[in-house]
């Protein structure tokens, strides 16, 4: 994995997802009428889903078309990747209107974690957009039996940096308390809201990735919020909830955790222990976000991964406090912390063996 600098200048990609019924398309639909949604782009699978068409202004072309508030709207054409190539060329060549956030709605059934992928893994792309969140829909009737069945809607839920609850008018209020605790045991560090009928200040969803638009800079702790896993006991390790800890219910195979590091290490170590987990669990690692402390910088190295992709890794210039501690969120299914720690261990242990010159037994 190669360092390199976050490019603050990019463009901010938010992606909504949520499973059937859980209220997204609600408030996809509420979002783009709000005027702070003036300089933003959607990327949608069909116009009609969204019933965009009463809201029309002006048809750009077939493809995209700019609605009252200014936030123009577009649906995917073959593959994404080439979708967001287009918006971003049409853009530089003014043929649409300029925008300085994207927004992509996923399917109901959709696991979050191709769309990710699609950020971190293109060159083009890469340059020109970054990630800022996940914010996913979860239904205040229904997510817990919806959970307990689905594990696509686990996962949507797990890797989100903002769950959004709809339908809270229609559920009681120590219903929609257990969700939340539930949602909290599920995914610590992400910030829960309530909405009724998609109606939700855009502000309270957006900006929570590294780069603060707000002060211009990056910031790490906002971005990893380790105090909420420090605060919880973990997903799957006495988290109490009131289903009984039934190990075949999916969400008790969703852990969270955040593992420090105390000892400076080489980076090609940590990266050699980011590869072998993903290697052999990636599909079991939802999300992982990291500061590095290692021995090749002065300064912080944050790591961002999706299962088996990792975004190149990006050098800070500067330590956001007195920590010099590593931290790494994990966001797992059925990986505990024990074993993640472990393989680190055994592999410092090889490479102070083989420094030393010692041969294994």
């Amino acid at each position: 994995m190669k360092m390199t600098k976050v490019e603050v200048d990019s463009l901010p990609v938010s992606v909504i997802t949520g499973f059937l019924g859980s209220g997204k398309t609600t408030l996809l639909n509420r979002l783009i009428q709000h005027p702070s949604m003036d300089r933003t782009a959607v990327v949608i699978n069909e116009f009609g889903e969204i019933g965009i068409d009463n809201m029309l202004v002006e048809s750009v072309d077939d493809d995209v078309v700019l609605m009252s508030s200014g936030c123009l709207c577009c649906t995917i054409k073959g593959e994404l990747v080439d979708t967001l190539k287009s918006l971003y060329t049409r853009r530089a060549k003014q043929e649409i209107p300029d925008f300085d956030r994207l927004v992509i709605e996923t399917t109901g059934l959709a696991d979050p974690a191709p769309i990710l992928h699609t950020l971190m893994a293109d060159p083009f792309l890469m340059g020109r957009y970054r990630l800022d969140g996940v914010i996913a829909t979860v239904d205040a009737m229904l997510a817990m039996d919806t959970m307990a069945a689905h594990i696509e809607a686990v996962k949507q839920a797990a890797v989100a940096d903002r769950i959004v609850i709809s339908k809270t008018d229609l559920a009681e209020a120590d219903a929609i308390a257990a969700l939340e605790g539930h949602l909290r045991g599920l995914n610590p560090a992400a910030g829960l809201h309530r909405a009724v009928k998609g109606d939700i200040d855009p502000a309270q969803l957006f900006n929570a990735g590294l780069y603060d638009p707000e002060s211009k800079t990056l910031d790490v702790q906002r971005w990893l919020r380790t105090e909420a896993y420090d605060e919880n006991t973990g997903h799957g390790e006495g988290h109490g909830h009131d289903h009984g800890h039934d190990v075949n219910r999916h969400d008790d195979q969703i852990q969270a955790y955040c593992v420090y590091l105390e000892e400076r290490l080489p980076w090609d170590q940590i990266a050699s222990w980011l590869e072998l987990l993903t290697t052999y669990r990636g599909d079991d690692i939802l999300r992982v976000k990291g500061m590095l402390n290692v021995a090749e910088s002065e300064t912080p190295v944050v790591v961002h991964g999706v299962q088996h992709m990792f975004h190149p890794p990006v050098q800070l210039d500067a330590w956001p406090d007195d920590d010099r501690r590593s931290r790494i969120v994990f966001i797992t299914r059925g990986l505990g912390r024990d074993v993640v720690e472990n393989m680190l261990a055994a592999l410092t242990e090889k490479k102070t063996g083989e420094l030393s010159g010692d041969t294994p037994a």
